[in-house]
């Protein structure tokens, strides 16, 4: 397997641009370059600069490349497909000018991602993780997401040349089992691939290794997570908001959680995985003191278990 490990600014907290609390963009790549990782997701739209010049200097003094973009937002209102559009151009535009990433043999499509994600929508957020009592879409507002999936991404291939993957999150609308697999069924693999979170899965009852293993032929892109059981279990019995949960610390260092990453190692072995993997770890951007300490944690351990 050829793997390259990267982080992402959620591990400090960056989930939402609006939150007051988030630390400096600059700080973050900083951090990211001390822990050892040669790649950083953007964000969600509007952390980073979109200015190349600015971006490049800071990716450059930190040794850094961009390996995703992402669009967090809402892919459900059919008023929102505007906003969405001129997303998808700005961040394209952004990755286009960056340094081309190496791409491994067998990798299906080569980095950088447009990683698009339902965002966490009130009415949902407090069934995450319970596929059996969240509200679920109608079929016409179904059928106006994938619309809108199939915009972003054919503008993203067409226009830019640009990989568009579809991240099944917790809290959003693209969530569970039932969900994930209508996506596969709906949008072509020429349109868009899949990123599947190992975190996300477990917290919304799907099995990693298996989710990896049955849909590895759709897979361009990974992002792996930890969950902390003792939490996961409080918030589950409580049903308590997603990002309330995240701030409770239930995603943690990967390798302290419950995720079996020595048998998820294996499996990308047996699929063939080849390209980039993204750590994660949600939190309050309050807490972010404590993500330099804790990434680093997560890409040892995934290189003591033979991940480069």
């Amino acid at each position: 397997m050829t793997i390259q490990i990267s982080s992402a600014p959620c591990c400090w907290g960056v989930d939402d641009v609006r939150n007051p609390h988030l630390p400096p963009w600059d700080r973050v790549l900083e951090e990211a370059s001390t822990a050892g990782y040669k790649g950083i997701e953007l964000g969600p739209y509007g952390y980073l600069p979109l200015d190349i010049e600015t971006v490049s200097a800071e990716l450059q003094k930190n040794a850094l490349s961009v390996v995703a973009g992402t669009i967090f937002d809402d892919l459900i209102d059919p008023t929102n497909l505007d906003n969405l559009l001129r997303q998808t151009h700005e961040i394209c535009a952004l990755l286009t000018q960056l340094p081309k990433l190496s791409q491994a043999p067998g990798q299906h499509f080569p980095a950088p991602y447009l990683v698009l994600i339902d965002h966490v929508h009130e009415e949902r957020s407090l069934f995450a993780g319970h596929p059996e009592e969240a509200p679920r879409l109608s079929r016409e507002r179904w059928s106006q997401t994938m619309a809108h999936i199939r915009a972003i991404a054919e503008l993203a291939r067409d226009r830019y040349g640009i990989r568009a993957v579809v991240h099944p999150h917790a809290g959003g609308y693209i969530e569970f089992a039932d969900e994930t697999l209508r996506l596969l069924e709906d949008i072509p693999y020429d349109v868009a691939g899949l990123c599947l979170d190992t975190g996300h899965l477990y917290y919304s009852k799907m099995d990693p290794v298996e989710w990896i293993r049955e849909h590895a032929d759709r897979i361009d892109y990974l992002h792996f997570k930890d969950i902390e059981p003792a939490v996961y279990s409080r918030v589950m019995a409580d049903k308590v908001d997603f990002f309330d949960a995240c701030a409770q610390g239930v995603m943690c260092p990967i390798g302290r959680g419950v995720l079996d990453y020595e048998a998820i190692y294996r499996l990308l072995g047996e699929v063939d995985y080849q390209g980039y993997i993204t750590v994660e770890q949600e939190r309050d951007p309050r807490h972010a003191d404590g993500s330099l300490q804790d990434v680093t944690a997560s890409l040892e351990f995934l290189r003591s278990k033979g991940f480069s």
